[in-house]
């Protein structure tokens, strides 16, 4: 990996440039297993060395520990910057719950300013609709935050079609976020063309299928019992062994144009549209230069087509979560 600068694109119309690919933060502090914080920070200053600047958080992840943590690895370098963090899941004991109030949404915005150590954040999501709270109030109480300087743009997090449509309504969204990846293409329908005709950037979480698609999990004992993914039904019997096969076609193609399968799975997602920037997550700054390295793997229309047949919507054996989880605005299954 050479330290040439990772590209730079433009998050839909909404005139906000970040770097081609983001850092997803989360794991540096929940989810998957022990994280060293030294390692942690050196992940994000060798991001800043490679021109990945789209710094991806939310005040949940680690019960605002990771803010702290992103807050500390930017200090005295904030204007190199583009900062993203998201709010409305509140954990309440070992419960979650979605709030999406006018009054929260404020004291979210201050409470994670402080955390961040910033004066103001430059993307700010609705990690999840509320269905208690009309979205026209919840994106109504963020457009004042961008009135009052403490927000620059606003952004979506799992948003319905019905839901972005009411947002716009009220305030220019500028990103949806959404789990998209070769194995994960629930978007991809009416939440998909309903962003690009509002001109909305697509920021996907999970690029790389919580690891998955990068063909180093090759067993249910490979987590950890801190690892969330021990107990994701995707991860588990028979659904593990069925996604295995995906993992095998994507590394079969990899090793044909020269790349490690992250990379291709990575280049599959940027290919789907100069307005698409994936935040693929690592605590690590090997992954996160492989990661980098996906932004120079060009695929062809075959190479395309090929994984449409062996990676499409719906291939994936088993849920997306191992509980009742909101896609948008309603459960899902996927």
């Amino acid at each position: 990996m050479t330290d040439r600068q990772v590209p730079t694109r433009e998050l839909g119309n909404s005139g906000l440039t970040v770097s081609m690919q983001g850092l997803g933060c989360m794991g540096m502090s929940q989810s998957y297993g022990a994280a060293d914080e030294a390692t942690s920070l050196a992940t994000i200053d060798r991001a800043l060395d490679l021109g990945v600047f789209f710094l991806d958080t939310a005040d949940i992840y680690g019960v605002g520990h990771n803010e702290e943590l992103v807050g500390r690895a930017i200090r005295g370098r904030r204007d190199r910057v583009v900062l993203a963090t998201k709010f409305s899941i509140v954990r309440d004991g070992d419960q979650t719950r979605i709030d999406g109030r006018p009054e929260y949404v404020r004291s979210a915005c201050v409470a994670s300013l402080r955390r961040l150590d910033v004066d103001h954040i430059d993307l700010y999501y609705q990690h999840r609709v509320d269905r208690n709270v009309p979205i026209e109030e919840t994106v109504g109480a963020m457009a004042e935050l961008v009135a009052a300087g403490k927000v620059r743009y606003l952004g979506l997090s799992e948003a319905s079609a019905a839901s972005i449509e009411r947002a716009v309504a009220v305030h220019p969204i500028a990103a949806l976020q959404s789990e998209w990846s070769l194995w994960t293409r629930d978007i991809e329908g009416d939440v998909l063309a309903t962003a690009r005709a509002h001109g909305i950037g697509i920021v996907p979480f999970s690029p790389l299928g919580r690891g998955f698609l990068t063909g180093a999990i090759t067993s249910p004992a490979d987590f950890g019992a801190d690892d969330f993914r021990a107990n994701n039904p995707r991860f588990q019997g028979e659904n593990f062994a069925r996604n295995l096969d995906l993992v095998r076609a994507v590394g079969e193609l990899a090793a044909e144009n020269g790349c490690t399968p992250g990379q291709l799975a990575l280049a599959w997602v940027l290919a789907q549209g100069p307005d698409v920037v994936p935040i693929p997550g690592t605590k690590r700054p090997a992954y996160l230069e492989e990661n980098a390295g996906a932004c120079w793997v060009t695929l062809s229309p075959d190479d395309l087509d090929r994984l449409d047949k062996v990676a499409p919507p719906g291939v994936a054996a088993g849920e997306r979560y191992p509980f009742a989880h909101s896609y948008g605005d309603s459960p899902t299954t996927s």
